[in-house]
Order: C-alpha cells, then structure tokens, then sequence
C-alpha cells in the first residue's frame, strides 16, 4: 500500500482540523467493517440527505445513533433471544455493529426512522444566513457626497 504523508501541508492551514482527522481515519479502513450493515447514501436534493442502513433483527432499543461534531455514529446491539433457538440455518446476522459517518460543515441529522428492516437518518445542510452568499446593492457616490445646503438665517 502506498502512503502520502501530508503533514506540510497542514503546516500551513489553519482550522482544517476535520480534514487531518478524516484523512487520518481514512488511512486506517478495516475492509471488513466496510461490509456489514450494508447501507445508501443518498441526495434527495440540494440541502438533504438520507443514509439507508439494512438492519434485518435490530429492534429501534437495539439501535443508538449518536451526532457529535462532525460525526455521526451508528451502533447496533441486537438483544439476545430468551430461548436458545436450533437452527438449521442461520442467515440473518445479528452480529454487534458500530458503523461511522464524518459530516460536512453545517450538515446535521433531522430525524430517523426503521421500518421493514431499514433504518433511515434524515440530514439536512443548515448554512447560517451569515454564511450564506448576500447581494451588495450599489450606489452612487455624487448622490452620498452632495454638499450640504446651507440656509440664511436672519439673526
């Protein structure tokens, strides 16, 4: 595998601490934590998102979905049945899970719902009106700087 080394260029950054930690995480991918619960990313459009996470098993109490900074975090702890069950076959996995997602600026999880065996956790982008592009109307000089007009006053 090949690494890069970046670090001269965050020597010369400031406030891009998300980037160097999502690089960071990104250099230690585990494959194997990449395939189960197989999940969507999807654009519904300009400022939402939705993640769709197959979670055949899992009950809403056996699911916790965390957002801190820029992270979202989605664990999964299937409850154990009471009665040890025989199977012939056993398919349907209801192993432990802890699965991570690095949000961009402004992106923040709006609400979550399971149905079917599916897991979906809205997003929506929030971009403060500070932030947001604004229009600078332009005037004209002659009109601001005019010359006061002064008035004879009779003493």
């Amino acid at each position: 595998m090949r690494t890069f080394d970046l670090s001269p260029l965050f020597r010369s950054t400031v406030g891009f601490d998300h980037l160097a930690r999502m690089l960071d995480a990104a250099s230690r991918v585990d494959e194997q934590a990449f395939t189960y619960p197989p999940y969507n990313i999807e654009k519904l459009n300009e400022d939402s998102y939705r993640i769709t996470m197959a979670v055949a098993g899992f009950a809403e109490g056996d699911i916790e979905i965390i957002a801190q900074d820029h992270t979202l975090v989605i664990v999964g702890r299937a409850q154990k049945e009471e009665a040890a069950a025989q199977y012939l076959h056993h398919g349907i996995a209801g192993r432990p899970f802890e699965r991570r997602f690095e949000l961009a600026d402004y992106v923040r999880p709006s609400g979550a719902s399971l149905a079917n065996g599916l897991l979906h956790v809205d997003l929506v982008r929030e971009v403060p009106e500070t932030m947001k592009p604004r229009r600078i109307e332009i005037t004209s000089r002659s009109t601001e700087t005019a010359a006061p007009v002064l008035e004879d006053k009779a003493a």
